[in-house]
């Protein structure tokens, strides 16, 4: 089944290439959607596609890249038009 999920990511999430390794894994996954940096030091993941797939990625990015330090992750409904074509970083 399909869906469309917003991620908040607090922690070292930014200057890691969290976003890059985000997006690397979301299309390995085969999900659509972004990953970019927001003000507050959090990274703003959305993902649309198969919900399980979804929560492949939620658990991904539980852990992150390596040189990241994940705190928390938020999760909320989402949008599935806001997601796109593809996957991107910005």
């Amino acid at each position: 089944m399909d869906g469309s999920t917003r991620f908040l990511v607090s922690g070292k999430v930014q200057g890691v290439c969290f976003r890059a390794a985000t997006r690397d894994e979301a299309l390995r996954l085969g999900l659509r959607g972004h990953a970019r940096n927001l003000p507050d030091g959090r990274v703003e993941v959305l993902a649309a596609g198969d919900s399980a797939l979804i929560d492949r990625l939620a658990a991904w990015l539980r852990h992150g890249p390596p040189h990241a330090r994940v705190d928390r992750v938020a999760r909320s409904p989402a949008d599935p038009g806001e997601a796109g074509a593809d996957f991107s970083i910005g």
